[in-house]
């Protein structure tokens, strides 16, 4: 391995450009996730910055054409989201910036075919809600080629196939209650669904090997990984056999390689990722890649499912400890919320589980993997079902001899922080106290200070702007229920966080002080969070040492 990056709050993402040259990664502000996209030298070497012409700006994704030639991404500003598009010359100057595209609705990608005079984008500018079309768009006129929308569903790109194939997009579309793949002509509109008898979950396209003859797809059902492997030529799906765990983090977690093989990204709850090979045919374990670190003995997760209310069935998955229980039970929510907890290796949960906790992680409704219903049940309505599962996890833990009715503490991160400081508001009674980290308390305040791509995150799931849908904002809102309190609250903010924004964490502080109530904020100097391993520790330190407190 070779480090490229010596940041001070660390650098999560980077991606290799098409010709393997370059490193491309947003560099921030203290973890703000705002600033420009800079590239460095595969070999390594100084940063430069590819856009110092233009304000700046948030982004989630760049893409390089495979024929080197052109680049483009999505820009979010205070004006909205515009597609960039950069062309490179055969020594690797770049041009200026071309905004092509514009949009005021949340919109992501892009993905180029291999010249680069096409972009596909996803965008919510149809729907108003967090649902996307998909658009082809010519990176010369910004003419749009042509579209995929669907009423009341939405549509994913996973890539674009090799030149040799054509003008082909491998893509998902919910239409039927669950993602489930087609390979998309962006020039005819032709559609062919990609279809087998074992599909049970949500299917994402992942990547086509070079020859563009075989596509890998990922299914996540109730939060467990499959592989399937697609032979353009004939139609055919075969399931391989890959490790019981997941495989993430970015772009689906498993790559085509030479000889006969496929690269996974792959973690479990008691192994942490590495890189492990496969036999491309029938997903038989090959060789390790890249060994993770050494870890102590961790436990193994299990997935269990209780009923919450009007009959939705909720999984989460459950750690215990040695011994006999009943246990004090951190109960935790994910982020997202758009997002699933998997069987991944989670070392603050470990920790929890060698100091005589049990752990439970929740996957609410609003997320994903379980399929359209599931995940559009909380859309325009924040913080209300989530509660009940939450709830409903409890009440099971508590009658299967896992927790102890008074000792169960909430923790979670970003919308899991979220959750967090609503529950505490919402059903009181419930919970001994709770643990937050970059957390949601108002979403009117958060909504007028973050970053754009947040704020088109935030209209897309209230169906509107704190102007048309306030009383959702509202009746969404952690501070609205801060006189409710009586558990204590432990809560690690980032001072430059652009997705949860300071102030609205200033405010809710002060005011469940005015109230009496107990809270301990502490700011850390980074934003949505730190990669800094030292701190990291120190605030499981500091959630350990608050939980033993009020635990007595």
């Amino acid at each position: 391995l070779t480090q490229l990056t010596d940041r001070p709050k660390g650098q999560q993402v980077g991606v290799i450009d098409a010709t393997g040259e370059f490193i491309y990664y947003l560099q921030d502000q203290a973890g703000n996730e705002q600033g420009h996209f800079v590239r460095v030298p595969f070999a390594g070497g100084e940063p430069q910055d590819i856009t110092p012409s233009l304000a700046l700006y948030s982004s989630w994704q760049i893409s390089t054409s495979a024929a080197g030639r052109h680049l483009a991404f999505i820009a979010s500003g205070r004006e909205g989201f515009k597609l960039m598009v950069l062309e490179q010359a055969a020594d690797g100057a770049l041009g200026e910036p071309r905004c092509i595209w514009t949009s005021k609705a949340l919109s992501t990608g892009p993905w180029l075919n291999h010249d680069g005079s096409v972009a596909l984008v996803m965008t919510t500018e149809r729907s108003g809600r967090n649902a996307y079309a998909l658009l082809a768009l010519d990176t010369r006129s910004g003419a749009i080629l042509n579209e995929w929308e669907e009423a009341a569903a939405s549509v994913s790109c996973g890539g674009l196939a090799p030149a040799a194939v054509g003008p082909l997009a491998a893509v998902t579309c919910n239409v039927s209650g669950h993602h489930r793949p087609f390979l998309w002509n962006w020039q005819t509109g032709t559609r062919t669904p990609i279809e087998s008898e074992e599909f049970a979950g949500e299917l994402q396209c992942l990547r086509f090997n070079q020859a563009g003859d075989a596509l890998l797809l990922r299914e996540a059902y109730r939060a467990q990984h499959r592989l399937y492997r697609y032979d353009l030529s004939d139609g055919r799906v075969r399931r391989l056999a890959i490790p019981e765990g997941s495989l993430g983090f970015m772009g689906g977690g498993a790559f085509f390689m030479p000889e006969g093989e496929i690269w996974l990204n792959w973690q479990s709850a008691t192994t942490p990722a590495g890189v492990i090979a496969i036999d491309d045919q029938t997903g038989a374990f090959k060789r390790t890649v890249l060994a993770p670190g050494e870890v102590p003995a961790s436990q193994a997760w299990r997935s269990v499912d209780m009923e919450s209310t009007g009959g939705a069935l909720i999984q989460a998955w459950v750690a215990t400890p040695a011994g006999a229980g009943p246990w004090p039970l951190i109960l935790h929510t994910h982020g997202g919320p758009t997002s699933v907890m998997t069987n991944a290796f989670h070392a603050e949960a470990q920790a929890w589980l060698d100091h005589g906790f049990a752990f439970m992680s929740v996957n609410y409704r609003g997320s994903i993997t379980f399929g359209k219903a599931y995940e559009e049940a909380i859309w325009g309505n924040l913080g209300d079902w989530e509660i009940d599962d939450m709830a409903a996890a409890r009440a099971w833990a508590v009658a299967n001899g896992i927790a102890q009715p008074d000792a169960v503490l909430l923790i979670g991160g970003s919308y899991g922080g979220y959750l967090t400081l609503q529950a505490l508001g919402r059903r009181p009674e419930l919970w001994a106290g709770g643990m937050a980290d970059v957390a949601i308390a108002d979403w009117r305040l958060m909504y007028e200070d973050q970053a754009e791509t947040l704020r088109g995150y935030q209209r897309a799931l209230f169906g509107g702007g704190p102007e048309t849908a306030g009383a959702a904002y509202d009746k969404s809102s952690p501070i609205t229920y801060a006189a409710q309190y009586a558990a204590p609250l432990l809560v690690l903010q980032g001072r430059n966080d652009s997705r949860c924004p300071a102030r609205q964490m200033e405010q809710f502080e002060a005011r469940l002080k005015d109230l009496g109530k107990t809270i301990e904020l502490q700011w850390f100097d980074a934003g949505h969070g730190s990669y800094e391993v030292a701190e990291r520790i120190d605030f499981q330190a500091r959630r350990m040492a608050f939980a033993y407190r009020i635990l007595g």
